[in-house]
């Protein structure tokens, strides 16, 4: 699958490129500048041995099939308006949580109740938005020799395009769990800040979450 990274130059972008890289994917990351993009994917190329194309997000998204928005809560609104218009109807992974610094440990509910719900009145219509990835630790995420022992909850209003996020989450060796519509968002982006905090409680490293119960044919 092509897969456009935006803002895909910072660790979380990183490790998401080398492992779905690793996978086979056709992955470009995005930058704001297209040097960067350009910069960065060469250098994630040459360490990890994989195949990663970049420019600036615009370019990403037009190359893509689907694109994930990787960006810190102060540039979701400007970045969700320089790529609405270039979307279309692709599937868009949105795992930006709403923290507030640097109260990072404490839920911060934004004015529209969770990042991927703003985003949402961002983009055009017919576009499909997946909120994902949100409890996913960056140091582990880049580095792609680490094993996970969590799973990656998955939400939004678009079923097939909740089923697509999942597989893709395979592909980093991780299991994908459908939660639901992208309400739920809510639920999703507030967990983070509690991980944060059991994280420095317990001086854990990336503390994730597992759903339990669940049939192994599912």
């Amino acid at each position: 699958m092509k897969i456009g990274i935006v803002g895909g130059t910072g660790r979380e972008g990183r490790g998401l490129a080398v492992r779905w890289a690793k996978a086979g994917h056709d992955v470009f990351i995005g930058s704001r500048q297209a040097e960067k993009g350009a910069a960065k994917a060469a250098e994630f190329s040459k360490e990890f041995g994989v195949s990663v194309q970049g420019a600036d997000n615009v370019a990403a998204c037009e190359h893509a099939e689907l694109i994930v928005v990787t960006v810190p809560y102060g540039a979701h609104r400007p970045t969700f308006d320089s790529i609405k218009d270039v979307v279309g109807d692709k599937v868009i992974v949105d795992i930006t949580v709403p923290l507030q610094p640097p109260k990072v440990r404490s839920v911060n509910l934004p004015e529209g109740q969770a990042a991927a719900l703003e985003a949402r009145t961002l983009l055009n219509e017919g576009a499909r938005l997946v909120a994902a990835l949100h409890h996913i630790s960056s140091e582990h995420l880049s580095n792609p020799a680490h094993t996970f022992d969590c799973d990656v909850l998955v939400c939004g209003d678009d079923k097939e395009a909740r089923a697509a996020v999942i597989s893709l989450v395979a592909d980093l060796g991780l299991r994908g769990i459908d939660a639901g519509v992208l309400k739920n968002a809510i639920a999703l982006e507030s967990i983070t800040p509690v991980l944060l905090h059991i994280n420095r409680r317990y001086k854990s490293v990336g503390s994730g979450i597992r759903i339990t119960g669940i049939p192994e044919t599912e």
